[in-house]
């Protein structure tokens, strides 16, 4: 019986460490396969005596992890390469916009005069103030106007008086001058009977 038992313990210490393989192959991470690769080890000494299969697989599991660091990282590589474009392209077409509203909002502040680039405000202050002035000199000339003007009416009032006068002596002349002629025709007549 005693060696029955014995057997049922070896036969089950050996399915153990069959199921502890298993276990080890079918770990998930290096860290934790390390891990259970040093703690299930046998020591002799100072040393530590690891199976040759654990050690195979574990070299096998770190080179498919590295594997698959070394594709994630070239995949990350490429999508920063790709985003790094994509920066490069938006910084690109964000200098250019900036550049455009820089020109609109100047174009949007200035007017162009005979060629000439003003300020809105420089540009108001100048219309206004030719305005200003042609509204003075408007105001000038009707005046001027009407000062000419009413010195012309003044002036053709007195022509009107002054060529009235005119005739009414010429008038008065021609009558004096017909009856200083009348006497005068008179007198030779009565000095011709006489």
């Amino acid at each position: 019986m005693k060696k029955a038992i014995i057997l049922i313990i070896i036969f089950l210490a050996a399915i153990e460490n069959q199921a502890q393989t298993t276990k080890f192959i079918d770990t998930g991470s290096v860290a934790n396969q390390f891990d259970y690769l040093i703690k299930k080890s046998g020591r002799y000494q100072d040393y530590r005596v690891v199976k040759q299969v654990w050690l195979q697989q574990m070299k096998k599991n770190v080179q498919d992890s590295l594997n698959a660091s070394k594709i994630i990282i070239n995949d990350s590589n490429k999508t920063i390469t790709s985003q790094q474009g994509e920066i490069d392209n938006l910084n690109s077409k964000l200098t250019n916009s900036t550049s455009e509203i820089t020109d609109l909002n100047s174009q949007i502040s200035t007017i162009s005069l005979l060629g000439i680039q003003f300020k809105k405000g420089t540009f108001k202050t100048i219309l206004f103030s030719t305005i200003g002035i042609l509204i003075l000199l408007l105001l000038l000339f009707i005046f001027k106007f009407k000062q000419s003007n009413s010195v012309t009416l003044q002036t053709k009032a007195k022509l009107k008086d002054t060529e009235e006068e005119y005739d009414e002596h010429r008038k008065r002349a021609l009558e004096r001058e017909q009856k200083v002629m009348r006497k005068l025709q008179d007198e030779l007549n009565k000095q011709k009977k006489e």
